[in-house]
């Protein structure tokens, strides 16, 4: 594949997406993706391979074609999944598919979360969820090899996929953790090489819409506003801040909910940042669910839920409002400094 066929595949999938990115951030990827090196044939080698003995009913766009059968054909040859049926969602993180299930799986249909290429994305924002998290690998298990930990540190090119790995792993042990507590979140199936398998929500003809889309009656919205908490909760409780929660990433079906989208997760003991994220989280939620009709109050919610587990509420301070000269403002840093 040429350094300019990866981005084309992509400009195939969503042109509209590429048409709004800054010219900025279009860069960005530009420059990432030259200093990949030339994947070139093997690639659509190895897709013509897979092909002959994996074929799916989605028509897909030649170069999504040649990722979809590079990402899932592990998950196949373990039965995981039989077919491809359609795309249920288009991002720029990440593309999910519904699958047909192989016979490995208990339920008839099954979601495929395909990342994109790491060097399609913008890891630079990554930063402030990854502190405190150790970093994992394929297999969900911490990072201790010497070779990885230098790579990443140094940023270089396999430093970089490993990262983007370990981003992926994150969402998909969350998925673990969270399901066999009983959290309102996709069964986990599987993780390999760039796709997540897990439950699907909704039916053969229609994904489940996000909550963000719906209306509800003011009864079934008190309802459900308490299942969300509920949900906030427990991820406490197991360790976890979403870190992008909204009503746009929680599924609405039959009354049930489901939370989505956990590859950004917050470890709340070892970030420092955690207590802004977790109120911006429930924020979030309140906001929705003040159109809906619920009385909230975001802050006494997130302050009562956050301190019920043990969790100091820490004011954050930027640096860059203060100035080293006056000492009140060396004084504020410093206490912040010492609570951390």
């Amino acid at each position: 594949m040429s350094k300019n066929q990866l981005l084309e595949f992509f400009e195939e999938l969503d042109e509209s997406d590429m048409e709004e990115m800054p010219a900025s951030q279009n860069r960005i990827f530009q420059k990432r993706e030259s200093k990949k090196q030339e994947t070139d044939a093997k690639l659509f080698i190895r897709a013509q391979e897979i092909s002959r003995e994996f074929k799916f009913t989605y028509k897909a766009a030649r170069f999504e074609e040649a990722w979809l059968l590079d990402s899932l054909v592990e998950i196949a040859e373990h039965k995981w999944i039989s077919d491809v049926l359609r795309k249920v969602k288009g991002g720029k993180e990440a593309s999910v598919y519904l699958c047909k299930s192989g016979v490995a799986v208990d339920a008839p249909l099954v979601a495929a979360k395909i990342y994109r290429p790491r060097m399609l994305r913008n890891l630079k924002n990554d930063q402030q969820y990854r502190v405190g998290r150790e970093d994992l690998d394929e297999n969900g298990n911490i990072i201790v090899d010497d070779g990885a930990l230098h790579a990443m540190q140094k940023r270089t090119v396999y430093g970089e996929e490993v990262r983007h790995r370990s981003w992926i792993a994150y969402e998909f042990t969350t998925l673990e953790i969270l399901h066999a507590a009983g959290a309102d979140v996709p069964k986990p199936y599987a993780m390999e090489k760039n796709a997540i398998l897990m439950g699907y929500v909704g039916d053969l003809s229609s994904a489940a819409p996000a909550l963000n889309s719906i209306n509800l009656a003011l009864d079934e919205a008190g309802l459900i506003y308490e299942r969300v908490v509920h949900n906030i909760d427990l991820m406490l409780t197991h360790g976890r801040i979403h870190g992008d929660l909204s009503a746009y990433n929680i599924l609405y079906w039959n009354g049930d909910i489901t939370l989505i989208d956990f590859p950004q997760v917050v470890l709340p003991d070892s970030n420092p940042a955690s207590w802004t994220i977790f109120l911006r989280d429930v924020t979030r939620i309140c906001q929705y669910f003040s159109t809906q009709g619920v009385q909230c109050d975001a802050r006494k919610l997130a302050v009562d839920l956050w301190t019920s587990h043990g969790h100091k509420i820490i004011k954050e301070v930027d640096p860059k409002y203060l100035d080293a000269e006056k000492p009140e403002d060396r004084k504020a840093w410093a206490k912040v400094r010492s609570e951390k």
